[in-house]
């Protein structure tokens, strides 16, 4: 069966819901030309709960695919513009003095918003980097001695420009980890390019392309659960566990052992597994199969997978190994 192929199934709130998240796929890549593979993320990190990091040189639509996403839900939106002498009370919030009430009273930043749109996170400084690790980690924010909770759903989408590294903080594993994935987002072709320059003169000149259609917080909750209830298969399991876990055991003289310094941890597995559930329930699937789960590891184990110097030197790429991998792993 093609993956994209929806299954029929009996009208019900849960198909509605189906239905609805569809629709707002459709929405997002009508203003998005040439980037389904970000669409897709976007609706699979919305899905299993898991944050972003996008990387793309400036002028790829990276934060109009987030502005988009944010039309097309019914939520809260916040963008944080990243700088060098950004600190982080400016975006968790900080307890203000209140003369009437004769305390402090606790003023909440911009990371308190459903989805949060962090431009050029490794312009921040790591103090920055470090209060959003706590927010993407446990879904809350401590300042003053006390503890907030962030809204539920809470998702993060964090972009990052891959050729202007002057004055930048580069982002320590840890926080890399906390990312379900790290898409890259690549120049388009000249048909893509040819149909964007149309769609922002139609939208220019007809003052057009607002999302048509808002899914409401209570609709993505249930599409969560439902997308979680996916099936994985003992086989589908197994060559999620076997991809992961192959650069641990693999021969130090051998093409992965010797690319690999460190690779991913039980965490890449979990994305993995979360993620390739929310990509069946993307394509009107109950179940899980093997192209799910090859066609996001690059984008879930690469930036969890540290290459050995050697193999760095000799131009090898995080995304080129895991490719390398999926090649020497097959699904049973």
């Amino acid at each position: 069966m093609n993956s994209q192929t929806l299954v029929a199934r009996p009208e019900g709130s849960a198909d509605m819901t189906r239905d609805r998240i569809a629709a707002l796929k459709t929405g997002l890549q009508d203003g998005l030309i040439g980037c389904e593979a970000l669409v897709e993320r976007l609706l699979i990190g919305l899905l299993s709960g898991g944050h972003l990091l996008v990387e793309g040189m400036p002028g790829l639509a990276k934060t109009r695919a987030v502005k988009r996403l944010a039309e097309g839900l019914e939520s809260t939106f916040h963008r944080i513009q990243c700088t060098p002498d950004l600190m982080p009370a400016d975006i968790t919030g900080t307890p203000i003095w209140q003369p009437d009430r004769g305390g402090f009273e606790f003023a909440p930043g911009p990371v308190f918003a459903s989805l949060v749109l962090v431009d050029e996170i490794n312009r921040a400084p790591p103090k920055v980097q470090s209060a959003l690790l706590e927010a993407m980690a446990e879904g809350q924010v401590t300042a003053g001695g006390e503890t907030h909770k962030l809204p539920d759903p809470f998702m993060v989408v964090a972009t990052q420009n891959p050729i202007d590294q002057e004055g930048t903080f580069p982002l320590p594993e840890a926080q890399l980890d906390r990312f379900l994935m790290h898409v890259v987002v690549g120049l388009p072709d000249a048909s893509a390019e040819r149909r964007i320059l149309d769609l922002v003169e139609a939208e220019t000149v007809m003052h057009s392309g607002a999302m048509a259609m808002k899914l409401t917080l209570a609709e993505v909750r249930a599409a969560r659960e439902a997308a979680m209830a996916v099936h994985l298969s003992p086989a589908i399991k197994d060559f999620i566990v076997r991809l992961v876990t192959a650069p641990r055991t693999a021969a130090k003289d051998s093409d992965i052992g010797k690319a690999i310094e460190h690779p991913a941890s039980p965490r890449g597995t979990l994305a993995l597994a979360a993620a390739a559930k929310a990509r069946a329930y993307l394509y009107g699937r109950d179940f899980a199969i093997p192209e799910d789960v090859s066609e996001l590891a690059p984008d879930i184990l690469a930036h969890r997978t540290l290459l050995t110097w050697r193999a760095s030197a000799d131009g090898a790429t995080p995304r080129g190994v895991i490719a390398m991998l999926l090649d020497h792993v097959r699904p049973l």
